[in-house]
């Protein structure tokens, strides 16, 4: 038995047993030709979000491949076996099918499948030594964004990274990991305009960026950029994200090396979902050793979001993360039955950030913090203006986490009550028991 290391310090769990979760099955279709060659249950490849089960749910449903005939039915092991399974590189096959992902995918390899490396990707004299000299700030100064010949070799460079590891998903799909160690690696999932899509049961580990860009104008001190999610929904409607592991992996954040006094950030977020994206249902994930994680919302002058970026997060758990789980602009957000754990007071900034016209519903959560973390900075406020923070234990005992933040924050208070009451809502867990829940069902491998 496995349990994520933030989840077993809370105590032992004993009996872990998998729960039954509901699956929802698809109208009859062909045989499913790859059920042996899978191991896997067509009941999971072919499942339905069950109705009800947050906003992924509403107008329709998400069904994903469910209705996908045995010739859209396929396994994928490579990134070349991927990409045609999901037919073609444009992402506009809307023809329903399933995909299998088995192993380990390296989305940085070639189409012999043979590694590529970020100097692969360099272009226009694009050199790390050279972009670092260019635009040092004893050199370029801090009042303007880079710009010229390097700047624009850094932007060609990145562009050819993200033409080989963002691999556009097309509408009607359902993707599923088979077994436990169904990976993909250095790279992540792009659902761009797209329509009904199923991911599920699989790792999504180091989504790194080999071409950061230096802003010294992001805040004071500057920051560095990255642009590549592990999964990304642009524009996406009707998607359910189940059962799926979120990691940096082998090279996490904080092994990354400081550049003008800040942190060369390799990564962006785990799951983001932005520019208009609407009717999302996350459940049963976990996200791990991450800093940007969880992103609603695209700007705060977006002009596709408003009335948009609805979206259900619900037993999920978030272990060493640093800030954005999630981080909610202009949509209603409805965050229950999650679990946290913030072990590291150096490396924790916040979980819930209440941003501009947000409509975040944070309720009955398990929180463990450690003893360096206060209640007062799991919200932060991004230039909200009110949320509904109801009925959530920290440590085991329950505290009002908005009369804590707004008692240490004076100056930007945050209303009480988000404007809505959340309707779609298969199952509420006791908060006390989310631990063990969460601990023994929660992440890739666990479906069966």
């Amino acid at each position: 038995m496995h349990i994520p290391s933030g989840l077993r310090a809370v105590g032992p769990v004993l009996g872990c047993a998998v729960l039954g979760l509901a699956l929802t099955a698809a109208p009859a279709g062909a045989a499913d030709r790859h059920s042996q060659q899978t191991g896997q249950s067509s009941r999971i490849a072919r499942a339905a979000l069950p109705a009800g089960d947050g906003w992924g749910s509403a107008d329709g449903g998400t069904t994903g491949g469910s209705a996908a005939d045995a010739a859209r039915t396929q396994v994928a092991s490579t990134r070349a076996q991927l990409v045609a399974a999901l037919g073609g590189t444009q992402g506009t096959d809307s023809t329903p099918k399933i995909v299998y992902i088995r192993g380990t995918i390296d989305l940085n390899t070639d189409a012999d499948g043979q590694p590529l490396s970020c100097a692969d990707y360099a272009t226009d004299g694009y050199t790390p030594a050279g972009y670092l000299a260019a635009y040092d700030p004893g050199v370029w100064g801090r009042t303007a964004e880079p710009s010229g010949p390097l700047e624009d070799a850094r932007a060609a460079s990145a562009a050819r990274q993200a033409e080989q590891v963002q691999i556009r998903v097309p509408s009607n799909t359902t993707l599923v990991g088979i077994g436990g160690d169904a990976r993909i690696l250095g790279g992540g999932l792009l659902l761009k305009n797209v329509d009904n899509v199923i991911v599920r049961n699989l790792t999504f580990e180091d989504a790194a960026d080999c071409f950061p860009q230096w802003d010294p104008t992001d805040t004071s001190v500057g920051n560095w950029n990255s642009a590549y999610d592990s999964l990304s929904l642009s524009g996406a409607t009707h998607v359910w994200v189940d059962h799926a592991t979120f990691t940096d992996g082998r090279n996490p954040d904080s092994a990354q090396p400081l550049y003008f006094g800040r942190p060369y950030q390799v990564h962006d977020g785990q799951l983001d979902i932005t520019n208009g994206s609407d009717e999302v249902t996350a459940s049963w994930n976990v996200f791990t050793q991450h800093d940007k994680t969880n992103l609603v919302g695209s700007s705060n002058t977006s002009k596709t979001d408003p009335g948009k970026l609805r979206v259900t997060f619900h037993h999920n758990a978030w272990e060493g993360t640093i800030q954005r789980a999630p981080r909610v602009r202009f949509g209603q957000v409805d965050v229950y039955n999650n679990y946290y754990a913030a072990d590291d007071p150096a490396a924790y900034d916040y979980s819930w950030g209440v941003g501009v016209n947000s409509q975040l519903v944070a309720e009955k959560n398990y929180l463990r913090l450690s003893g360096g973390v206060s209640p007062a900075q799991v919200i932060y406020n991004w230039g909200g203006t009110a949320a509904t923070v109801d009925g959530n234990l920290v440590n085991g005992r329950p505290v009002d986490l908005l009369a804590a933040f707004n008692a240490a924050n004076p100056a930007t208070p945050i209303a009480s009550g988000a404007g809505w009451t959340p309707a779609l809502r298969t199952r509420v867990d006791n908060p006390a028991a989310l631990p063990g829940i969460i601990g023994c069902n929660a992440g890739a491998g666990r479906l069966h």
